[in-house]
């Protein structure tokens, strides 16, 4: 087996990857979605559970397409219509990502990045793994941990 055979293989590989990473990530969305309205959390909750989740593993998806035709372009003969398809993907794939991104978070990257600290981002963190400690049963409605969700402020 040559290099770009091998090569090839695995941008095969990871394309099967990333398309697996969506189809679980669906799968996923839907268990999570299904749990939430079973919790009595109300559909519009639920709706969010999905939508993040799905987002979530869309985006995963993306990435590591990207790398896929990342390994196909660098690894066969190079020409300027391969680099040029390559920079046209990678550009649809980082507005996709980015849309997808700015939908689920409800906020642009570089937005949230000044709206939100480091400390906060670690708080949000910590108070989300107490209340999974407790449960989200045992949680009291009233605590500060339950009814924080990232990014919000008091």
């Amino acid at each position: 087996m040559d290099f770009e055979s091998t090569f090839t293989i695995v941008a095969i590989v990871f394309e099967a990857l990333g398309a697996l990473a969506m189809i679980v990530g669906f799968v996923i969305a839907v268990v999570l979605g299904v749990r939430a309205l079973r919790r009595g959390e109300g559909g519009q909750a639920a709706f969010q559970v999905l939508r993040t989740t799905l987002g979530s593993a869309i985006l995963l998806g993306l990435e590591v397409l990207v790398a896929a035709d990342l390994i196909r372009t660098i690894t066969s003969k190079p020409s300027l219509e391969d680099a040029l398809i390559l920079g046209i993907i990678v550009l649809i794939r980082t507005v996709l990502s980015m849309s997808i991104q700015i939908e689920i978070e409800g906020t642009l990257p570089w937005r949230r990045a000044l709206l939100t600290s480091g400390g906060r981002l670690l708080g949000d963190a910590i108070a989300r793994d107490r209340a999974a400690a407790r449960g989200a049963a045992a949680a009291p409605s009233g605590s500060a941990s339950a009814d924080i969700t990232p990014g919000e402020t008091r």
